[in-house]
């Protein structure tokens, strides 16, 4: 985890919402919201690396770093099998995505933007509403085999993303750690700030970090800064350990963003000057990046308002 250099206090600034990018702007049809399904075509790959050279640009416009996430949010061997996937095409799909990281970063990485490449993680279930909740052991089982391919494909550490309740967030930290890799967990709140299970993000964090070895910290995605800046501005010290925020562009609740039609873009302006104020008063929030609806220009604007 020391090498993690977003552990330090500079900005790192992470991509934005990927599957409403390609979908909304781009015009790709998405099954299941799976953007790993691109790297099987060459018009795919090319879409993606166009995608994530735009983050990089806003880096090196900006002298900082960049985490990206690889694009398999669904490619777990359970989401691969409802898209016709077998076990080893997902661990082929999830290889590709490290390696076309990987290469971007040798292309483009400058001692001022340090790329730092992560295999990102899905929920096993739905990721507003899970139809039931799963057991650490569980969770560990579901997500060994992704996480060790990205061990054994080179990423840099595993990033959890949406995730709804403790049980699958601790399952995943172990297997982490099981096979070798830094984690980081990043809960999605409602509108109330608590987890679709009910637990306070409080609760979450600090259940976590007593059950496991410890994510290398904690991040929270896909809901609006006015849905948990108060959650995290009241906390009693285990904010400390969030370290990362992607928000929506939208501050619609995830039930009104699962049957919205059209892309809510909200305003970047106000979600950038939203962001500067929680680092304000939360000094360790170092990650920055977006959820759904949000693009460069976005993370651009958040990234202005933080460095100003």
């Amino acid at each position: 985890m020391a090498d993690l250099p977003q552990l330090a206090d500079s900005i790192f600034l992470t991509d934005g919402g990927i599957e409403t990018t390609l979908i909304y702007q781009d015009g790709f049809d998405l099954p299941e919201f799976a953007a790993f399904v691109l790297l099987d075509t060459e018009d795919g790959r090319a879409a993606l690396r166009r995608y994530f050279e735009s983050y990089v640009a806003v880096a090196k416009d900006a002298g900082v770093g960049i985490v990206l996430e690889t694009p398999t949010w669904r490619a777990s061997n359970g989401w691969g099998a409802k898209l016709g996937y077998s076990a080893d095409a997902v661990a082929t799909v999830n290889r590709a995505a490290v390696d076309q990281l990987l290469a971007i970063r040798e292309e483009q990485e400058t001692a001022s933007t340090p790329i730092i490449v992560s295999g990102c993680v899905g929920p096993q279930r739905d990721g507003y509403h899970p139809s039931e909740w799963s057991t650490p052991e569980g969770a560990e089982a579901y997500h060994a085999a992704q996480i060790q391919t990205f061990a054994d494909a080179g990423a840099d550490l595993v990033t959890a993303i949406t995730m709804t309740h403790t049980g699958e967030a601790i399952g995943f930290v172990r297997a982490a750690t099981a096979a070798g890799l830094p984690s980081v967990i990043s809960f999605t709140v409602e509108t109330d700030g608590r987890l679709p299970s009910g637990e306070t993000l409080g609760e979450a964090v600090q259940k976590v970090d007593a059950e496991t070895d410890g994510p290398a910290y904690f991040m929270v995605n896909c809901a609006h800064p006015t849905h948990l800046a108060d959650t995290l501005l009241a906390g009693d010290g285990w904010q400390d350990r969030v370290r990362g925020l992607r928000s929506n562009a939208s501050t619609m609740s995830h039930d009104e963003l699962d049957v919205a039609e059209e892309l809510d873009r909200g305003d970047p302006a106000d979600l950038g000057a939203r962001y500067a104020a929680l680092r304000k008063e939360l000094p360790k929030l170092t990650v920055l990046g977006g959820c759904c609806g949000t693009d460069a220009g976005h993370i651009r604007a958040i990234s202005d308002a933080c460095l100003a």
